[in-house]
């Protein structure tokens, strides 16, 4: 029977146990997957909000079976897809699902494991990008940024996957000087961004880097639109100190009520848009959107216009998870996605310490938060 990764809460333990191929609904597309991608999400959701389940998202493989209201693919389709988060046959299996919308043909020069790099976070940075920031997409001649004119923008965390495919987002969209925060990974920084600041300086140093870089360019001292895809251990403050406060656009990956070191006092000023984004939007509010930016995706990996993240494949396949997400929640990737080739899954029920099945409790203040 086929296989399918449980994660625990305690980020310590992961069950392989047998479960069916699962049967399409009407608008589902059944994939048997290939390369699994990960997240921080992944681990983040199951420790955050004590939970057990198959946490993974990111999905590349081949079309199983289709519901019957699914016209745009069929059995032996090489896919990618976004599993809807927090339900049932996610990524890290021999079978996932994903809607049809959600779903999109690997073009030939992809390979599944470039793929598997993808989904999750390419939509969480499109969706950031032109619906929370307001920002013009590629795809909108009438919008574009045009006759050389500078529109600053500064992306934290920009060799994440969300904060890289960013980058190549607002390039395309003629969107710069392109600022990037980056600490250990520059080099690959330097290839996304026309300015690197390194954040290990220290928040003053940072600070000052970056108005420098405007002030070189022309354009004052605040940067009108910042995207920060770490959202944390200080980003938040930081990215304050230089955005634009009349009129200013920001999206956090994580909500600084919760993640700002003075929760109850860090403000944005009136004159700001911020948004803490939610990806999930795509399965419920903004399908269009999702439909939209999924087939989009695919036809720029095609022309070369949008390059994969750099992935690393975790040996074991299914028995491998535990692995990648320990490295992800101690902070040991760096520029890099961690995939999953299924077909190495081996004989393995349990991975990681059997004691700590159902053992954790959360207390993180995000146990109740509406992801």
């Amino acid at each position: 029977m086929p296989k399918q990764a449980i994660v625990h809460g305690s980020i310590e333990v992961v069950e392989i146990i047998d479960t069916p191929i699962p049967s399409p609904r009407d608008k589902d597309v059944v994939i048997k997957v290939v390369v699994s991608g990960t997240n921080p999400k992944d681990w983040k959701y199951p420790h955050w909000k004590n939970l057990s389940l198959n946490s993974g998202d990111d999905i590349a493989g081949i079309v199983h079976s289709v519901g019957k209201d699914v016209y745009e693919f069929k059995p032996g389709d090489r896919v990618a897809a976004f599993h809807e988060c927090l339900t049932e046959n996610g990524s890290f299996a021999e079978y996932s699902v994903a809607p049809d919308w959600m779903t999109f043909h690997i073009p030939r020069n992809i390979s599944f494991e470039e793929a598997a790099t993808i989904p999750t976070a390419a939509l969480t940075a499109a969706i950031a990008l032109y619906v929370d920031m307001g920002l013009p997409a590629p795809f909108d001649p009438s919008k574009l940024v045009e006759g050389g004119k500078k529109v600053p923008i500064l992306i934290y965390g920009v060799t994440s996957a969300v904060g890289a495919f960013a980058a190549k987002c607002v390039r395309l969209s003629g969107l710069g000087p392109i600022i990037g925060v980056a600490g250990r990974a520059g080099d690959f920084a330097k290839t996304l961004v026309d300015y690197v600041v390194d954040y290990r300086k220290g928040e003053d140093a940072l600070v000052a880097a970056v108005e420098e870089i405007l002030t070189k360019e022309g354009l004052g001292k605040k940067v009108p639109y910042v995207l920060d895809a770490i959202s944390e251990n200080g980003s938040l403050e930081t990215t304050l100190r230089f955005l634009d406060p009349n009129g200013g656009a920001v999206s956090t990956m994580l909500p600084p009520s919760l993640f700002a070191k003075d929760k109850e006092n860090f403000k944005y000023p009136d004159g700001v848009r911020a948004v803490n984004t939610a990806v999930p939007r795509v399965f419920s509010t903004h399908k269009d959107f999702g439909y939209i930016w999924s087939r989009y995706i695919g036809r720029l990996l095609e022309d070369g216009r949008m390059k994969p993240h750099p992935y690393e494949v975790i040996p074991g396949g299914l028995g491998g998870v535990l692995t990648g997400l320990q490295n992800l929640k101690n902070g040991k990737a760096s520029a890099v996605k961690y995939v999953y080739r299924i077909e190495d899954t081996g004989d393995d029920t349990i991975t990681g310490d059997p004691t700590r099945i159902h053992t954790h409790q959360s207390v993180h203040l995000l146990k109740d938060f509406p992801l």
